[in-house]
């Protein structure tokens, strides 16, 4: 059987969703065409989970594709105990807490590591328009996204996860608490000190929540090209842009005061990117598997 590509869903992963079930139900029986609507549900944000989690876009690409290929392997053994979607992304968590190391985790960045890279990367003008692969605008999104993405990865590995589950994808405390196998109390204190730990960095340091703070992205994108933390033929957070994430779960932030507000805004309006090629890659997997 050729299985469809259908538009990947944005619907947020934890919402209800009855159609789902029946694709679910469907898979385990062996249809492939369910089993495919079913990753592509749940694909583009096990991706940026992924991305937000090992900083290099390939890498990410490569644990989506063996996040979703482990949960096809097993399949058939979910049993409806909880919501498939929390199963899901438990496997994803799993993973990603003992893949291999980014080369920013190998160095044991810190936040002050972070501060004084910033600070010697010297401000400068952008670089002539007509002798780039992309637009300014495009160009400086790269930048920010990319810095936003390295303050991520200053947290340890169990923050990280904490703060995109919470407070970029919105989940609550008691899923993100059956998600890593937690106390809602112990999820909550994660985020909680990833916010405080991460927040502070942005509040002393980042121009888009203290404009009193000179580091800004349009200055800075020359400075990334040449340490080649930014590649503008080679985009690791802009390629595929589906939609932002406030947008895909636009219900969150209801509870946060409204300082906060402010820093997590910067990381939800940050674009859900896709992978397509990540399908393609499963269903060849699976065809060779029979």
């Amino acid at each position: 059987m050729v299985m469809s590509a259908p538009a990947p869903s944005l619907r947020p992963p934890f919402a209800a969703d009855p159609e789902e079930r029946v694709w679910l139900q469907a898979a385990q029986r062996g249809d492939l065409s369910a089993l495919d609507r079913l990753l592509r549900r749940h694909q583009p944000w096990i991706f940026n989970l992924a991305l937000r989690m090992v900083w290099r876009r390939e890498v990410a690409e490569d644990a989506t594709q063996e996040i979703l290929l482990k949960a096809v392997t097993h399949l058939s053994t979910f049993e409806g105990r909880s919501q498939f979607s929390t199963w899901l992304y438990r496997i994803a968590v799993n993973h990603l807490l003992n893949v291999r190391k980014s080369e920013m985790e190998e160095k044991q960045v810190t936040f002050a590591d972070l501060g004084r890279s910033l600070d010697e990367c010297q401000d400068a003008d952008l670089p002539d328009e007509s002798l780039l692969p992309i637009g300014h605008n495009l160009l400086v999104e790269e930048a920010k996204l990319g810095c936003i993405t390295a303050m991520l990865m200053c947290l340890d590995r169990r923050q990280r996860l904490a703060f995109v589950l919470g407070e970029i994808f919105g989940v609550t405390s008691e899923q993100g608490a059956e998600i890593m196998e937690l106390s809602a109390a112990n999820f909550r204190q994660l985020l909680t000190r990833a916010r405080h730990d991460l927040y502070q960095f942005m509040q002393n340091k980042c121009g888009l929540v203290n404009a009193a703070n000179p580091c800004r992205c349009t200055k800075k994108a020359t400075a990334f090209m040449r340490h080649g933390w930014l590649d503008p033929h080679r985009r690791q957070f802009t390629p595929d842009r589906l939609a932002a994430v406030r947008d895909a779960a636009p219900d969150y932030l209801g509870e946060l005061h409204d300082l906060q507000r402010t820093y997590a805004e910067i990381y939800r309006d940050a674009p859900l990117t896709d992978a397509p090629k990540i399908i393609a890659k499963i269903r060849a997997a699976l065809k060779t598997a029979g």
